[in-house]
């Protein structure tokens, strides 16, 4: 689960970033979301800083859990 976590974290992240990238400097924004809704690029950004967030969960996450499996009783 924690892997999915940090996978839907970065597909989040590339979404914002070539909505922003398409529609500040191109005629319009890039990806799926343009498909859906019509952000403006403060958004993007935001979407960006969320999909970030999510795939450092999800990797922070990911090695707590190992080091705890390497901590146990012996």
């Amino acid at each position: 689960m924690r892997g999915f976590i940090g996978f839907i974290g970065f597909i989040v992240m590339l979404q914002g970033a070539m909505g922003f990238i398409g529609q500040t400097f191109f005629d319009g924004a890039w990806g799926l979301l343009a498909h859906w809704f019509e952000l403006p690029s403060l958004a993007y950004v935001g979407i960006f800083a969320a999909g970030a967030a999510l795939a450092v969960w999800g990797d922070v996450d990911k090695k707590r859990k190992q080091q705890r499996a390497g901590s146990g009783p012996e």
